[in-house]
């Protein structure tokens, strides 16, 4: 019996230098997968975003940081998109909401709940739009198992950008998800004492995207300042008063053709007097009794640069979202709420 136990000890102790040796040939980003759980880049997300609007989240978070970020912020998306699935997040295409994924759940008898796989898949066949779910390192999601997940965080798609820093998320462009609302209660649960994430600074709730030029920055506005107005009619003042902010992140790592970058409109909206110009503009349109106010506003239209990577050379994407005054802050200027205290002292984009 004592000899038994010998052998399986020495057993044991062999194959534990064989996983450390292993270990250590592994690379360092194989390493890190080994013990923590990342989705992979969707790399035809920037194709998609150039096409069709998309909502989903910017997240800014400490530089050289942002696989422990993606953990983080997954983590914290996770318990609140759920709530909020299936609602109206920009209204701009009718097409994409006549399109919303055909998923029917049925009930058997002995009360389990399946999903009907032949018309999921004949869904996305007809849609010829590609599914993708959260890829941990070195497994693959099909776009039928990904429908299965129960946790809406899982439709999320994770997005290279040319910049440190940065996290960008996206769901299928037919999902329709409230992501101010998501946010809100994000911040709200820190506000109350929720104990603060490390790594990430701030989540900006991207309610459509859209090429920076004129007549779709101002067609945006306009749909998302019209529903905004709607839902909150009777609690606006008159005249009503609103905000923009622009952020440019990532613009000097953004290529643009020199030789149009100074005569084309479509790069005037570069210069931030123009933009706001532009936006002030749609708002107006929409409600002729409005007037800028920095200080307070009832809404902040919030403009935010999307340094997309494997975009086409002079294509620009921004990220357009209408907020109420409950999840920005105006002081030193106008941007979306922290979600720690003390993000100021942390190196990183505010």
């Amino acid at each position: 019996m004592a000899e038994e136990g010998g052998a399986v000890t020495k057993e044991y102790e062999e194959e534990q230098k064989q996983k450390i040796e292993a270990e250590k040939s592994m690379a360092p980003w194989e390493q890190h997968s080994a013990v923590i759980s990342l989705p992979r880049f969707d790399y035809t997300a920037p194709s998609l975003i150039l096409q069709h609007s998309h909502c989903g989240f910017l997240i800014t978070c400490t530089i050289k940081r942002e696989k422990s970020a993606t953990k983080e912020v997954l983590s914290i998306l996770e318990k609140y998109v759920d709530p909020f699935r299936n609602g109206d997040c920009d209204g701009l295409d009718s097409h994409e909401k006549n399109s919303t994924k055909r998923r029917r759940t049925c009930t058997e008898e002995i009360g389990r709940e399946c999903l009907d796989l032949e018309e999921t898949n004949s869904a996305i066949v007809n849609s010829g739009e590609v599914m993708t779910g959260k890829l941990s390192e070195g497994t693959h999601i099909s776009p039928t198992k990904a429908e299965t997940s129960s946790s809406g965080a899982f439709d999320l798609s994770l997005v290279k950008l040319t910049r440190s820093g940065l996290l960008l998320f996206t769901f299928p462009r037919n999902e329709l998800v409230d992501t101010v609302d998501i946010v809100s209660n994000i911040i709200e649960s820190f506000e109350a004492g929720k104990s603060s994430p490390i790594w990430c600074h701030r989540i900006f709730p991207i309610q459509a995207t859209c090429r920076l030029n004129e007549k779709e920055l101002q067609e945006v506005v306009s749909t998302l300042v019209k529903k905004f107005v709607a839902n909150k009619q009777n609690h606006l003042g008159h005249p009503l008063k609103f905000a923009v902010g622009y952020n440019r992140r990532g613009i000097e790592e953004t290529k643009l053709p020199k030789e149009n970058a100074d005569s084309s409109s479509d790069y005037s909206l570069l210069d931030r007097n123009t933009c706001f110009g532009v936006v002030a503009s749609a708002v107006r349109h929409v409600v002729e009794d409005s007037i800028v106010d920095l200080k307070c506003p009832e809404l902040s239209i919030l403009v935010e640069w999307l340094p997309l990577s494997g975009l086409p050379t002079g294509s620009i994407i921004v990220a357009v979202s209408v907020l109420p005054i409950n999840v920005v802050s105006t002081k030193p200027r106008l941007c979306i709420k922290a979600l720690t205290s003390n993000t100021k002292q942390r190196p990183g984009p505010q």
